[in-house]
């Protein structure tokens, strides 16, 4: 009895923080005049019992190297976000009905202008494969306690930088990655791809390696489960929820055209009492394990001099090489050309902090990004031509102010004999 009592006062507090942020996903998107309340109402139930039962996040102390990371991949259900930094104390009431104005920090999309915040989301399919950078540091060289969550939309599964994702972290074996696939079954203009096929989902996300839990999103009994698996599981973990876009509101649930639109007052007044809008209170998030990072080797690199001209990409692979001697928190990606670029220099030097990426310019600029997010420098290399598959997460790279650097060969008005391709 004394078991089933605190299973039910767990589920208890899951709900009421559900509602919590439900209830706030609404006022401040209904206070700004635009967001993207319907997105965060399916997700309420995923991140209530994430943040309440699974986190493990000192929100006082954002730099704490132990802290889990969480990316919403999603990031238009933004509201969301907002909302679950509210309940954790992070941020005040007031601040959080400053929504989308201008000089606020709540911007329409999450951006690392918060402490909280690791990187700049909201051009879709980009979360899942930065988090893989994120993990793919916290197995090698950081060995780091931290579980990486991410908060992936059904939409953005159509993004081919998804799937690149979920083959990277299934080759690595990212046991310390969780995806967690929000399926409300519509997108912004109706419904996405595979709807509510739950299974077709799961089917190809075991296909890449990974562990795929197939749930009720609004079950917290099962969502608490599942979340309890995945960070105990051996490989990387799916959990594909089904949910209910709109979920909690009866004039929202599963209805089309409401993507993006933020209710007026009187909707908003009609669906807080729906969901019986309570005094909003502050839950408790435990913290992470006490852990600090190695104490990386820094010293100044020696480089070579020439004294007769010599390729830029040899001179980049003598540099970088050097650069990893000297210094323990320097990485390098590669994309399966490290042989052209000279990048396997570096590996020679280093082979534990060199990560081949293989023919994924937009994984390995995202895993740039996420590895920089937990303190490497990352250097990632590829032919010039085919950075320019990853230009909008260099575009986006930008935004969240990432410390990268981005090495491309065989750059100028023509390479000569290999052609114009």
């Amino acid at each position: 009895m004394a078991t089933a009592s605190r299973a039910g006062t767990r589920l208890d507090l899951y709900r009421d923080l559900a509602r919590q942020l439900r209830v706030d996903s609404i006022r401040c998107s209904t206070a700004a005049g635009s967001g993207h309340p319907t997105s965060s109402l399916s997700a309420a139930d995923l991140m209530a019992v994430l943040l309440a039962g699974h986190l493990r996040y000192d929100y006082a102390n954002a730099d704490d190297p132990a802290n889990d990371h969480l990316i919403f991949s999603k990031g238009h259900a933004s509201p969301l976000v907002y909302a679950m930094f509210r309940a954790a104390g992070a941020i005040t009431d007031e601040e959080l009905l400053t929504f989308r104005k201008l000089g606020s920090r709540l911007e329409g999309h999450p951006t690392p202008l918060l402490p909280w915040v690791d990187v700049a989301t909201g051009s879709l399919g980009q979360g899942l494969p930065i988090g893989v950078g994120i993990a793919l540091a916290g197995k090698r060289p950081l060995a780091a306690p931290y579980h990486v969550w991410i908060l992936v939309g059904d939409s953005e599964t159509a993004e081919g930088s998804i799937w690149e994702a979920f083959d990277h972290g299934g080759h690595e074996g990212l046991s310390n990655l969780t995806a967690i696939l929000d399926i409300n079954r519509l997108g912004q203009r109706g419904p996405t791809e595979l709807q509510w096929d739950t299974a077709a989902y799961a089917a190809r996300i075991r296909a890449f390696g990974w562990d795929a839990i197939v749930i009720d999103g609004h079950d917290l009994a099962a969502v608490d489960d599942a979340l309890g698996r995945a960070r105990g599981s051996e490989r990387p973990t799916a959990i594909v929820a089904k949910t209910v876009k709109g979920k909690g509101v009866s004039f929202l649930e599963d209805k089309e055209g409401w993507h993006g639109k933020a209710l007026d007052k009187d909707q908003a007044a009609q669906a807080l009492k729906e969901l019986g809008a309570e005094r909003a209170r502050t839950f408790d998030v435990a913290k992470p394990p006490r852990w600090m990072p190695p104490a990386f080797k820094r010293t100044p690199p020696h480089l070579a001099t020439y004294g007769e001209p010599v390729a830029t990409r040899k001179a980049y692979g003598e540099a970088i090489a050097a650069l990893g001697a000297a210094r323990e928190d320097v990485v390098a990606l590669d994309a399966e050309v490290s042989n052209s670029t000279h990048a396997e220099d570096f590996k020679k030097t280093a082979p534990d902090r060199f990560f081949e990426m293989y023919i994924a310019e937009q994984q390995m600029v995202a895993a740039a990004v996420g590895m920089q997010v937990v303190g490497l420098v990352p250097f990632a290399s590829t032919f010039a031509a085919f950075f320019t598959r990853a230009y909008d997460f260099i575009r986006m790279a930008a935004i969240s102010r990432a410390n990268i650097r981005l090495s491309g060969s065989h750059a100028g008005v023509s390479i000569g004999e290999d052609g114009p391709s």
